[in-house]
């Protein structure tokens, strides 16, 4: 990337213009991710409110709830809000409120988790059957396939009317549209396999009904994987050819990120140390084939690995996780003359899925205003996260029965 020659506050924090005419405030996001804070019911807890809060109030532009579902039979976790017409859409609400504090969006990020459902509260079902080591899952029928785009504009509908400022859907990181575009996965005859135009057919489907539901002047965002991670899977040419189409359709933001949640596969997320932003070089390619802004997620750790990503023209804004976990109130660090970048802990042999566990944990002491006293080892994360799946388990199957 570039060396920076410009103020960082003035790359960071210049207004961005979306297609549909909203405005987002400035050029830091935080991503979408798994916060699991749902009360197991679908409905949003006290914490998960209070955590979009501190996001809002700590100066990111725009907040993107991860995995939040528009049916209770595909969840990715028991925690994951769901928004149906008989949710709490009062709690809804109040999240959409309290995480709109200070000028800030904050949108859903629409979920099906396909053949990664939770088992314990799932029958999972993809675009093919299914039978490897560790994930076995149905085919979708076509009648399976042709309610998606009905779902997923009823669940837009609910997300606009309960004051959410857009959406995002989420075609990346293993889940059913990533399934769908995916050839290793996919692995249809009819017109929704084959070719990668075949392959984004129903995504294609999805948000033409969306866009119907919600008016040409609701944002639509749409998170995609730059390449699978494994033998076989999207890569990066296919999914420049999924960015051309996507320049075609009524699409307000793209988010590049990458990497799937399949059993063994290797996943950016869980990594104990980073080399930088990820997904930089695709979504530089990216920006060549469209005009729709792009966001790329994963990696950054600095103001001046952010900075660079803009001013270098790869991006139109930086999507941040982790960072902003381990200091909610980044986005206005960055934007102010100290700036600062956060400190991130180094783990020594975790257990597999323990270091996404601890940044998970992490969120609800964050939510709960207790981040001082967070102390949990990634094991004693891991332990903790799965006795809530759990509990949250039982609560999901009474309430979804």
């Amino acid at each position: 990337m570039t060396q920076q020659t410009t103020n960082p506050i003035a790359v960071l924090g210049r207004p961005l213009e979306l297609p549909c005419g909203v405005v987002l405030k400035n050029r830091l996001f935080k991503s979408a991710m798994s916060d699991s804070l749902g009360d197991g019911e679908g409905n949003p807890t006290e914490a998960q409110m209070r955590l979009y809060e501190r996001w809002a109030e700590g100066g990111a532009a725009l907040s993107l709830i991860g995995e939040v579902q528009g049916s209770p039979r595909y969840p990715e976790k028991p925690g994951n809000l769901v928004l149906v017409p008989d949710a709490n859409l009062q709690a809804m609400q109040t999240l959409a409120k309290r995480g709109s504090a200070n000028g800030a969006d904050i949108w859903p990020q629409l979920g099906h988790a396909g053949a990664l459902s939770h088992l314990p509260i799932s029958q999972p079902k993809g675009p093919s059957a299914l039978d490897v080591e560790g994930l076995r899952c149905d085919g979708m029928s076509l009648d399976d396939i042709r309610e998606l785009p009905s779902t997923y504009a009823r669940t837009a509908k609910l997300a606009k009317d309960a004051g959410f400022g857009g959406v995002q859907i989420h075609a990346g990181h293993g889940f059913l549209f990533s399934q769908f575009l995916s050839p290793l996965f996919n692995r249809r005859t009819d017109a929704y396999g084959g070719s990668v135009e075949g392959r984004f057919r129903i995504m294609r489907e999805v948000i033409d009904t969306v866009r119907q539901a919600v008016g040409a002047s609701y944002p639509i965002g749409i998170k995609i994987n730059s390449t699978d991670k494994l033998v076989g899977g999207l890569d990066n040419d296919d999914a420049l050819e999924v960015v051309r189409m996507l320049d075609q359709i009524s699409i307000d933001l793209i988010d590049v990120s990458g990497g799937t949640y399949f059993p063994g596969a290797a996943s950016s997320s869980d990594g104990t140390s980073s080399s930088g932003p990820y997904f930089i070089d695709f979504a530089r390619r990216a920006k060549e084939v469209t005009t729709v802004p792009v966001m790329v997620t994963g990696g950054f750790e600095t103001r001046d690995q952010a900075v660079a990503a803009l001013e270098s023209g790869c991006a139109d804004a930086v999507s941040l996780a982790r960072a902003m976990v381990l200091n909610p109130g980044l986005a206005s660090m960055w934007l102010s003359e100290d700036g600062g970048d956060p400190e991130f802990p180094v783990f020594d042999a975790p257990p597999r899925g323990g270091v996404t566990a601890w940044y998970s944990m992490r969120l609800t002491a964050l939510g709960e205003d207790n981040e001082s006293r967070f102390d949990l080892s990634p094991a004693g994360a891991l332990e903790a996260y799965e006795a809530r799946d759990a509990e949250r388990c039982e609560r999901w199957r009474k309430r979804f029965a």
